[in-house]
């Protein structure tokens, strides 16, 4: 199991770095809030780019110091995504960005809650909340151009899926080394999924 989770997590990085490299060249044709899809695909890719660049180039081996990080900065950017999709008041966006700085400050000055991953199951609740939401609104409004429609969905998928991945993980106190490996890879199966609707999406747009 150990080297089907390698042969798909460098899947992974494959598929994440043509997003990069496809999102970039599609850049100046998405619309405002669009261009946030590229922001948040971007933000993911530095922090894997650091995961892989701070163990080999830097021999810093241990990178958990970043988690609190990805928590908040997932928190904020894919929260943003669809508070402006939904169009609410600019202060619903300011009371996100409020809620993940505390949550840096909080963890990293005051290592609060001890547990990030509490942090980490709430955040996806929210995200997979809004997102179904923007979703039923998307469907409904049939008239609307939803180019990213297939993302959307994507990321409900994904982070439902993942949540639940992950509370059974954490549930379970004794894993073996293949259960530990097959969890990670359904996991990271669920990730090539999403980067390949982004690879769609972007190879599809046009002005």
């Amino acid at each position: 199991m150990a080297g089907l989770y390698k042969a798909i997590l460098f899947l992974n990085y494959a598929l994440l770095l043509s997003v990069i490299v496809l999102g970039a060249a599609k850049y100046r044709i998405l619309n405002h809030k669009e261009k946030q899809y590229f922001h948040c695909i971007a933000f993911l890719f530095f922090i894997e780019l650091l995961n892989l660049a701070l163990p080999y180039i830097f021999r810093l081996n241990d990178t958990s110091f970043l988690y609190p990080l990805y928590i908040a900065g997932e928190f904020f950017l894919l929260t943003g995504l669809f508070i402006r999709k939904l169009d609410w008041p600019r202060y619903v966006l300011w009371i996100a960005g409020v809620l993940a700085a505390g949550f840096m400050i909080s963890k990293y000055g005051f290592d609060y809650p001890a547990n990030a991953d509490i942090a980490k199951v709430v955040s996806n609740i929210m995200i997979i909340c809004l997102s179904g939401f923007t979703l039923i609104r998307e469907i409904k409004n049939t008239s609307a151009q939803n180019r990213f429609l297939l993302v959307d969905a994507s990321i409900f998928f994904y982070y439902s899926v993942s949540v639940f991945i992950f509370i059974i993980q954490h549930q379970i106190a004794n894993l073996s080394e293949n259960d530990y490996y097959t969890i990670l890879s359904a996991n990271n199966i669920l990730s090539s999924i999403l980067y390949c609707s982004f690879l769609y999406t972007f190879f599809r747009l046009k002005k």
